[in-house]
C-alpha cells in the first residue's frame, strides 16, 4: 500500500489491523518514485471472517493512495528459521554407512562400525547443541596427515588469495595440522565470527534442495567421517578432509560467504528446475571455481583445494599435471552457462569456469538468482533473527509438508 509521508499516517492505516484483531506478522517499507510517499508492504494472518478481511480492506483503501494485494503463491515447503534445519538435515539420501561394494572400506568391519557410530551422532544433533568432540583414531590421523602433507605441497601455489590468507588463521584458533584433525565446534566457532557461518554434522549426502537451503542460513552440512586408510589419498565421497581443507577456509571470507549464501536464499521455495541450475552452478563455483589471480588462475572451489590431483590439472600451465597430460577447457564464469554444463563426478572435470575475482563470481551469480531463475517470491536473511523473511505470502505445496525433526529417509529423490 502507498501512503503519503506525513505524521501518524502509517498509524492512521494500522489502528485498522489492531480494531479488527488481524496479526501482523512482518512489515517493511520503501519510498516510491512519487515525491513524499512511501509504498509499505505489510504481511498478516487474515481473520477467519471473510466479511472482517473485507472490512479491514475497505477502511485500508479509505486513507492509502493504492493498495494492492497479493496472492499465495504455492511453492515447495522450505525452513523459515534455521531452527528448522532440524526437519531437513536427517532426510538423508543414504546413511553415511551404506558403502558401494567398491567402496575401499567396504569389507572393513571396523571401519563400517565407526562410520555407523558418526552417523548416529549427527542424526541425534539438533539446533543450539554444540557439535560433540570426536576422538580420532591413530589410525584416522595418520590418514589425515598422508593427506595434508600431500595437499600443502600444491596450495601455496594454486589457492587463490584469499584461501591462503585464512588457513594460517585456522592453525592458530582452531588447530590446524598435520597431525591434529580439527574439532568442527571449534571450527564454527570461529567461522561464525568471521562471516556469521556455522558448521552442522550430516550423517551422509542430502538432496541438492535440502542441501543449498542451508546455506540460505548460512549453516553448512558437514560430514564427521574420514576415507578408508587402505587409499588416504582417494576417497568416492565427501569426507573432513574435503570439508575441513576444502570448504571451511573459504567460508571465512566475506565474498564467498555472502555468494554461498545467494544460492541457498535463491534455493528457497524454488521450482525442481531452478534447484537443477542452482545445483550445477554450485558444483561450477563452490565445488570447482577457478578465479585468475596475477594472471593465473587459482582454485576457490573445495572440490579443488581438496585434491592435490585435480588442482594441479586444473591450474598448473605445465604438463605432466595431476598424472595426465590432458588439458581442460577454461571458460569465462557466466552461470547462465554453468547452469547448462553437464559434468562427471569420478572423473576430473573436463570445464572450468574462471571468475575475474571470488567478488566477481558472486555478483554475477547474485545477476543470475535476480534474473535467471523462475523466482515466486524473493527471500532476505535476518542474522539477528536468525530468520528468513519474503516479500509475499507463500503457501506450501501439499505434497511438500515441513517434515518431523528427527525424520529420515533413504529413498528421498535429490
Amino acid at each position: 500500500m502507498e501512503l503519503s509521508d506525513t505524521p501518524g499516517a502509517l498509524h492512521e492505516t494500522l489502528k485498522y489491523f489492531w480494531k479488527y484483531d488481524i496479526d501482523i506478522t512482518h512489515i517493511d517499507s520503501r519510498p516510491t518514485k512519487h515525491d513524499g510517499h512511501f509504498e509499505f508492504f505489510v504481511d498478516f494472518n487474515p481473520s477467519a471472517s471473510e466479511s472482517t478481511n473485507a472490512k479491514l480492506m475497505a477502511s485500508i483503501k479509505q486513507i492509502a493512495r493504492s493498495v494492492l494485494v497479493l496472492d499465495e503463491r504455492k511453492v515447495p515447503w522450505f525452513p523459515r528459521h534455521v531452527s528448522e534445519l532440524d526437519r531437513v538435515a536427517n532426510r538423508i539420501l543414504d546413511a553415511g554407512t551404506d558403502l558401494q561394494s567398491d567402496h575401499p572400506g567396504f569389507n572393513d568391519p571396523v571401519y563400517r562400525k565407526r562410520r555407523e557410530g558418526l552417523a548416529e551422532s549427527a542424526l541425534q544433533h539438533r539446533f543450539g547443541n554444540p557439535i560433540p568432540h570426536i576422538d580420532y583414531s591413530p589410525e584416522e590421523l595418520k590418514t589425515w596427515e598422508a593427506v595434508y602433507d600431500k595437499l600443502e605441497a600444491f596450495l601455496g601455489q594454486f589457492a587463490c588469495e584469499e584461501y591462503l590468507k585464512i588457513l594460517p588463521l585456522l592453525k592458530e584458533h582452531c588447530g590446524y595440522s598435520r597431525n591434529n584433525i580439527p574439532q568442527q565446534e571449534d571450527i564454527s566457532r570461529f567461522l561464525q565470527k568471521r562471516t556469521g557461518f556455522t558448521l552442522r554434522p550430516v550423517a551422509g549426502l542430502l538432496s541438492s534442495r535440502d542441501f543449498l537451503n542451508g546455506l540460505a542460513f548460512r549453516t553448512f552440512f558437514c560430514t564427521q567421517y574420514i576415507r578408508h586408510h587402505s587409499t588416504p589419498l582417494y576417497t568416492p565421497e565427501p569426507d573432513i578432509v574435503h570439508e575441513l581443507m576444502g570448504h571451511v577456509p573459504m567460508f571465512a571470507d566475506a565474498d564467498f560467504a555472502d555468494f554461498s549464501q545467494e544460492i541457498g536464499l535463491a534455493s528457497l521455495g524454488a521450482s525442481d528446475e531452478d534447484v537443477q541450475k542452482l545445483a550445477t552452478c554450485y558444483w561450477h563455483s563452490v565445488e570447482f571455481g577457478l578465479c585468475m589471480q596475477q594472471g593465473q588462475p587459482k582454485a576457490y572451489g573445495a572440490g579443488l583445494l581438496s585434491s592435490f590431483g585435480e588442482l594441479e590439472y586444473a591450474c598448473a600451465p605445465y604438463r605432466p599435471a595431476g598424472d595426465t597430460d590432458v588439458k581442460p577447457e577454461l571458460r569465462p564464469w557466466e552461470p547462465e552457462e554453468a547452469a547448462k554444463q553437464t559434468f562427471p563426478i569420478t572423473t576430473y572435470q573436463p570445464v572450468y569456469f574462471v571468475a575475474e575475482s571470488v567478488n566477481d563470481a558472486k555478483e554475477k551469480m547474485r545477476r543470475f538468482c535476480d534474473e535467471g531463475l523462475h523466482r515466486k517470491f524473493r527471500a532476505r536473511y535476518n542474522p539477528n533473527t536468525q530468520s528468513v523473511w519474503v516479500d509475499r505470502a507463500v503457501k506450501p505445496l501439499p505434497d511438500t509438508a515441513a517434515p518431523k525433526p528427527g525424520y529420515g529417509t533413504k529413498t528421498l529423490e535429490a
